[in-house]
């Protein structure tokens, strides 16, 4: 019998699983497969964040550094629709152990060679590093989710994948702060080491966690690899580099969680603009000697609360909202609230009130909204969450940063928006976002009851 089955005869809860059945409904033998995947994706975030505040540096101490932030999306765009197809491509041909193990030791490569070129002080680093992490950060996360929706079905999915989630949120305050206590004695170049570390024991977090989720996905999607998928679809002789875009065009279910994640990083993307631009303008007139030092422990204390808050709401909230209301209704809380947000930095354009608007909302992304949007994908198949999940979350993410890029473009360069100005333009994408979640949420409620019916 499937673990997320349930039966009279299951008995109660113990150890691990006992402890985890305070925060969301655990059944027997669950508990240290879920606890050994939060700490994995708890390890890639904390990987993340150690990178956050170096990038932030790097970027922001060169001239227009807010404004560059902004157009970098448009190279990162470009770069990704060559990687996007690359690792379509190695979907369909490795299964899924050797998938994860060669994209990861791929980026560890990577920073290894960042750490050479900043310690030869490079220039143009900054740009370059920038539009990495970009990457780096969508690419790995995405394949972590896809990874654990694989391992699960959607029933246990949807009850447990909040545990998983949390570790996210913990890994995010704990590379904040690992940087905060890091960077002076080793200095900025030695950051990207330890992130490359905390990636190689991801690494080996995920065998261990395959290992521990037993019987956790329908059996027609366990019975063989992503690689075994595609080629036994009904175009698997076309399976290949653009498998993964004609998925998401052929599917509109694909095509709103796309378009979703495309509003809701034009949002985010938008505020974190206003953001940027008034701490720049701040650390130029209280420490115009050191402007790097302020806006890198600027970052790191905002990324921290950020962090902190998304901890709590993952820990008290996630869970029970889901159970109680569902993830039609949960969709909608982000972008409902991010409205009453931004109308908040149109009528108050200061730092103090983008700051916390930011923080309240970035932390909700991070718990509560990362839950459900992950969620989404727990009715595909192994090959459409694998191939799907890259050009929903990278592509379409960052096709978000290029509109917000345009709008930077218009409203700094053509009609000099004030911070205000630029949160009235986002009211009207956040519009577009809950209008786009309303529709998403009953879509999805359409095939879990597909996904659900018994087979004839």
């Amino acid at each position: 019998m499937a673990s997320g089955s349930s039966s009279p005869a299951d008995p109660p809860p113990r150890g691990v699983d006992r402890v985890l059945a305070w925060f969301a409904k655990v059944k027997p033998g669950e508990g240290v497969g879920a606890l050994v995947l939060s700490l994995e994706v708890c390890v890639l975030l904390c990987a993340y964040y150690v990178l956050k505040p170096v990038r932030e540096a790097l970027i922001l101490e060169s001239p227009s550094g807010a404004e560059l932030k902004s157009y970098a999306a448009v190279g990162q765009i470009a770069l990704l629709a060559l990687i996007v197809p690359g690792y379509s491509a190695l979907v369909s041909r490795y299964d899924r152990g050797r998938l994860i193990r060669v994209v990861t030791l791929v980026f560890v490569a990577c920073l290894v060679g960042f750490y050479v070129l900043a310690r030869l002080d490079v220039p143009g680093l900054g740009l370059a590093f920038f539009l990495w992490v970009g990457i780096f950060n969508l690419m790995v996360v995405a394949q972590f989710w896809a990874f654990a929706s694989d391992l699960y079905s959607r029933d246990q999915g949807e009850r447990l994948f909040p545990i998983v989630a949390f570790g996210a949120s913990v890994g995010a305050v704990a590379g904040s702060r690992l940087t905060s206590a890091l960077v002076d004695p080793l200095g900025v170049p030695a950051m990207m080491l330890v992130s490359a570390g905390l990636l190689l024991g991801a690494l080996f977090l995920g065998g261990l966690a395959e290992r521990c989720v037993s019987g956790g996905a329908r059996e027609s999607d366990r019975s063989s690899s992503p690689s075994q998928q595609a080629r036994a679809s009904s175009d698997g002789q076309r399976a290949g580099a653009r498998d993964a875009f004609r998925l998401v065009a052929r599917s509109r279910y694909l095509l709103l969680i796309g378009l979703l994640m495309l509003l809701l990083n034009f949002a985010s993307s938008t505020c974190e603009f206003l953001l940027a631009s008034l701490v720049k303008e701040r650390a130029e007139q209280v420490a115009p000697g050191d402007v790097t030092t302020f806006i890198s422990e600027f970052y790191s204390d905002f990324y921290f609360w950020v962090n902190l808050l998304g901890v709590l709401i993952q820990l008290l909230v996630t869970s029970r909202l889901l159970h109680r209301f569902g993830v039609r209704v949960a969709l909608l809380v982000l972008p409902a609230l991010a409205l009453v947000f931004n109308l908040a930095i149109a009528l108050l354009p200061l730092l103090l009130v983008v700051r916390w608007t930011k923080v309240t909302q970035n932390a909700l992304d991070y718990s509560l909204n990362n839950t459900v949007r992950n969620a989404l994908f727990l009715p595909l198949t192994a090959e459409e969450k694998y191939k799907s999940k890259q050009v929903v979350d990278t592509i379409f993410v960052r096709a978000g940063d290029v509109l917000t890029a345009g709008l930077v473009f218009v409203g700094s360069d053509l009609f000099q928006f004030s911070v205000s100005g630029f949160a009235l333009v986002n009211l009207v994408g956040i519009a577009l976002w809950l209008l786009v979640a309303l529709r998403l949420g009953i879509l999805y409620e359409k095939k879990d009851a597909l996904s659900s019916r018994p087979e004839p």
